[in-house]
């Protein structure tokens, strides 16, 4: 998502890093950059040109202190940092201030019309806002009032019997009449929140807008969300105009950002309508349906992640009470396959591998080369994991052992450790997931890897919450609001290289295997941890003998 315009700016990033002082030659080429990756993802011109001139403005025009403070300590920024958080900043402000909160009505249903070009995804996105509505605590009502496309009626019944929600519908009567009587009907079933989804054409004509204007005019909708395709690029603008000066739209849903590398309509919208964007639509599921949070998307552009939209992807899958009884025994080492395939469905719930890994700061410069984040590889993984006894999902060491092996003579002996597999298992459960046997010995090398890696850092809270320096992130937006106008903090959260916030191995707990990622067995005598990982884990002994000490005391 994004890799368009994201490439831009790490291009730019790369341009102005190290230097000491920003002159305007080296401001204008690393805008030349920003400009052609802006263009090149189909932003409107307009948008492009008047981002660039905020950009430039205050990057020359600024007076750069060398020092902020946060905390009481001090730290050092460069006017590189600057010009990123500038950056940062204006991407922010084009797609934003935006409230998504929902207009209700006082008196009776909450009435929310949805109206776009036929093929934006209208009718699934009706579907994710009442499972939207529902769990905030309401009681929504779908209303089939697309009667011209083929089986536009059927689809939202089937969603909305997948959902238990009830979905209304009067045959062979027009769009107007339908939307009108749900009202009613609405009131009758003790529902508060009616959501029409309403026909689509190829594009804008008078019938189509003449019918949304009577439904608007009858019904008196409280909300009216335009849906909006955003691999249309800058036709997004040109559509989200003409139904904003006909009918007045509330804001806008986008559809299948998670398919559009470029994002030129989620960049533009906001800036040339002046209507906000209240949702987005990420994959097919029912729950995939976001909150709008102009900061989080612009923080991914410029390649430090979005951890407030991750933890509550995290939050929303996974019981905190269940994760913390997990984390106190897998940090003694009793971590078996069992563990592995729940936390392998654990991030099959939260979306796709890459859009998880979007969201990480720990990739500012994208993806390493090669590496290929294929979900189907997750899926693999839990077949050669269904296809084990219950026994050997509890107690690994059946199917492998590791015996240490001395190489070579004299002062040059060294130990390896070598892996011994039970061949026969390997080869039942090879048979019984239609995977290699190589590939079941592959998983064993890296789940004793991981193995050892929560046990020697105890950093195993399910899947996400103990990556380490993971909670130190969240510290970040008060570092942000310390140096707010003194420098670039999002630097801090990967772009520079925040102490204490080790990724080792370029795997994590509880992601068997991490599809093309390199690494896995560990080979040699022991595991050796970065300086970072060595930092956070000198800092947790330091915490444990301080509160040992409180225990004495009392």
């Amino acid at each position: 998502m994004f890799e368009t315009v994201a490439a831009g700016f790490r291009n730019a990033r790369n341009r102005l890093k190290g230097q000491a002082e920003l002159t305007e030659g080296m401001v204008d080429e690393a805008l030349r950059d920003i400009r052609v990756s802006l263009l090149e993802a189909d932003v409107e011109f307009g948008v492009t040109k008047r981002f660039l001139e905020r950009v430039r403005e205050k990057a020359l025009g600024t007076v750069v202190k060398v020092t902020a403070e946060s905390k009481g300590k001090k730290l050092k920024v460069t006017p590189y940092q600057h010009f990123i958080k500038i950056c940062l900043d204006e991407l922010t402000a084009i797609m934003g201030p935006v409230d998504t909160s929902v207009a209700l009505n006082g008196k009776g249903p909450t009435r929310v019309m949805l109206v776009g070009l036929q093929g934006s995804g209208k009718t699934t996105t009706a579907a994710k806002l009442a499972r939207f509505f529902e769990k905030q605590g309401k009681k929504p009502m779908l209303v089939a009032a697309d009667v011209y496309r083929p089986a536009a009626i059927e689809q939202l019944k089937v969603l909305g019997r997948s959902l238990n929600i009830p979905v209304f519908n009067v045959p062979d009567a027009s769009p107007p009449d339908i939307c009108a009587e749900a009202i009613e009907d609405a009131r009758k079933r003790y529902r508060d929140t009616i959501i029409f989804d309403t026909a689509g054409r190829l594009a804008i004509d008078e019938p189509l807008m003449h019918e949304l204007d009577e439904i608007k005019r009858r019904c008196e909708p409280e909300n009216i969300f335009l849906v909006l395709d955003a691999m249309i690029g800058q036709d997004a603008v040109r559509t989200a105009a003409e139904f904003d000066r006909r009918l007045d739209i509330s804001g806008v849903i986008m559809t299948k950002l998670d398919g559009d590398a470029r994002g030129g309509a989620a960049l533009s919208v906001k800036e040339a309508t002046g209507k906000p964007i209240k949702f987005i639509g990420m994959g097919e599921s029912i729950d995939r349906l976001e909150e709008f949070r102009p900061d989080g998307l612009a923080s991914r552009i410029m390649g430090f992640g979005d951890i407030e939209s991750l933890m509550k992807d995290f939050e929303e899958v996974v019981d905190a009470e269940k994760a913390e009884e997990d984390a106190v025994r897998m940090m003694k080492g009793k971590f078996g396959f069992d563990d592995f395939l729940t936390q392998i469905k654990t991030i099959q719930q939260m979306g796709s591998l890459k859009d998880l890994f979007e969201k990480m700061p720990f990739f500012p410069e994208g993806l390493p080369q090669g590496v290929n984040l294929d979900d189907r590889e997750l899926d693999r993984v839990a077949a050669i994991i269904n296809s084990m006894t219950k026994t050997e999902k509890i107690r690994p060491e059946l199917l492998f052992r590791v015996e240490k092996k001395k190489i070579g003579k004299g002062a040059k002996t060294k130990e390896q450790e070598e892996f011994l597999f039970e061949e026969s298992r390997v080869k039942r459960i090879a048979k019984g997931s239609g995977r290699k046997e190589q590939e079941v010995r592959d998983l064993c090398h890296k789940f004793r890897w991981m193995r050892q890696l929560l046990k020697q850092f105890g950093m195993a809270t399910g899947i996400l919450g103990k990556i380490p320096g993971l909670g130190q992130i969240r510290q970040i937006k008060q570092m942000m609001s310390a140096m707010e106008g003194q420098g670039d903090p999002a630097a801090l959260a990967g772009g520079g290289g925040m102490p204490g916030m080790p990724f080792p191995g370029m795997g994590m707990p509880g992601m068997p295997g991490m599809p093309g990622m390199p690494g896995g067995a560990v080979v040699g005598k022991r595991f050796t941890p970065s300086a970072g990982a060595r930092q956070h884990a000198k800092a947790r002994r330091k915490l444990a003998k301080e509160s040992r000490k409180k225990s004495r005391k009392k």
